[in-house]
């Protein structure tokens, strides 16, 4: 199973109060400076489909794809809900270490952290040799992901997580072990659903390995695959990255 396998069912739930419109107009902002006049969009780990609904509404194609099946039920059935196209907005089941779609794009985004979680080199370097594969001559790749120097300065910690909508009440307690030597994170995610009618409870527990990622590496990482990076900054502010940018978004020519 897939490690969104359940913790999808209350995906949209737990990160209602994430910033969809904000951050895709930030995408919309930075696909305009780099490349004005893009028109088509790749979305690699593309989850419920969210930023995706965003960046149609801004005039793009956009095509999403995620290895859960779960996650690309919700956001379909999130498309349906929307009046959206299948010809503006499509997704596929697959890989993104490995799938290869026919058409190539003006952009390939890949967003929130999924880069992140590509935690072995081999991974990473296949992760990208996609985005490059899918990419059309001069096209971009923009990526954010956890960045090194602000994890090891200020280091992840147990945090508690409580929502609720009109039928259930989500409980969830993540709680992290670093794996110094190998620049990575265990996130071990414990959430408990109530279901308010009835109030059974239901418990999952699920762990989200994570890797925090250094420019150096990925500048050799990405020439491997044929592409240069252009510009980062903190996700969403635009500061330059340092000790205190825990998010940092890189963009990629190709």
């Amino acid at each position: 199973m897939s490690v969104f396998g359940d913790y999808s069912r209350y995906y949209n739930l737990l990160y209602k109060d994430k910033d969809y419109a904000g951050e895709s107009k930030y995408v919309d902002s930075l696909i305009r400076k780099h490349l004005a006049g893009a028109k088509s969009i790749l979305d690699l780990g593309c989850g419920t489909g969210r930023h995706d609904i965003l960046l149609v509404d801004s005039g793009y194609e956009v095509t999403g794809v995620d290895q859960s099946e779960e996650m690309l039920s919700i956001a379909t059935t999130q498309c349906a809900t929307n009046n959206i196209s299948p010809s503006a907005l499509n997704f596929h089941q697959g890989d993104i270490r490995a799938i290869r779609l026919e058409n190539t794009f003006d952009v390939v985004v890949s967003l929130f952290h999924v880069m992140s979680y590509q935690i072995s080199n081999e991974d990473l370097a296949a992760a990208f040799a996609t985005a490059r594969y899918h990419l059309k001559p001069g096209g971009i790749f923009i990526f954010d992901c956890w960045y090194g120097p602000a994890v090891l300065t200020d280091r992840p910690v147990v945090r508690i997580k409580r929502l609720e909508d009109n039928a259930i009440s989500v409980t969830r307690l993540a709680e992290p072990v670093m794996h110094p030597n190998a620049n990575m994170v265990d996130i071990n995610y414990h959430v408990l659903v109530r279901d308010k009618t009835s109030g059974a409870v239901e418990e999952l527990k699920e762990t989200h390995r994570m890797r925090y990622l250094f420019r150096p590496e990925l500048e050799l990482l990405l020439h491997g695959a044929g592409m240069t990076i252009t510009d980062s900054a903190e996700w969403m502010t635009d500061r330059q990255p340092g000790y205190d940018t825990w998010g940092v978004c890189f963009v990629v020519q190709g």
